[in-house]
């Protein structure tokens, strides 16, 4: 039964993957749902460290959160972790880490990821993406591409390397090269 408590753990800790500014009117809460092929939970022997593992079709659903892939594995701080924080079941620093791969696809808000793996970093506060990771936000109209690529956390924030980023249109800030050149002013005329 007490292993059973990792599922509320894991849904609130996978909720910030896309989450770097809050939005500005209050979404209402709504339950995180983890549906997969199949799952398997368990312990370590201290009890230090808690594991769990959903494989095909994971889907997880949540306050403004859609996140697709193959599989996830979640360590967690177990019962017996004396290093852990005092934490309670709803808090994500209980998370070591959260790895969500093949085929994965987050969707939080005007913003989506899609790459090959994800690695939640809870107590770093951040998300970092490889293979072939793309980041598309709607609002600004901007694609971000890069091998690696990272996320953080209660920022409106994406760090890369290799980075290809693709903005929206800019006018034509040159001239009309049919048109005449403009004549001198006449103070900025030639001095004898």
């Amino acid at each position: 039964m007490k292993l059973l408590r990792l599922l509320p753990l894991l849904a609130f800790a996978v909720a910030p993957l896309g989450a770097q500014t809050p939005p500005a009117t209050p979404v209402p809460l709504v339950e995180t749902v983890i549906t997969a092929t199949s799952a398997e939970i368990w312990s370590n022997e201290t009890g230090t460290e808690t594991y769990a593992i959903f494989k095909g079709n994971v889907v997880v659903t949540g306050t403004n959160l859609r996140i697709t892939c193959d599989r996830i594995d979640a360590t967690a701080a177990g019962s017996n972790d004396t290093t852990a924080k005092n934490t309670t079941a709803q808090d994500v620093e209980k998370f070591k880490t959260i790895l969500a791969t093949g085929k994965v696809h987050i969707v939080q808000g005007d913003r989506e990821a899609n790459c090959e793996r994800a690695e939640v970093l809870p107590r770093e506060g951040k998300i970092v993406l490889t293979g072939k990771p793309v980041v598309i936000d709607r609002s600004a109209n901007i694609v971000f591409t890069g091998e690696p690529m990272t996320l953080l956390k209660n920022e409106r924030r994406v760090q890369g390397e290799n980075v290809r980023i693709i903005l929206p249109s800019v006018p034509d800030l040159g001239f009309d090269k049919n048109s005449p050149a403009p004549a001198k002013p006449a103070d900025a005329a030639p001095k004898p």
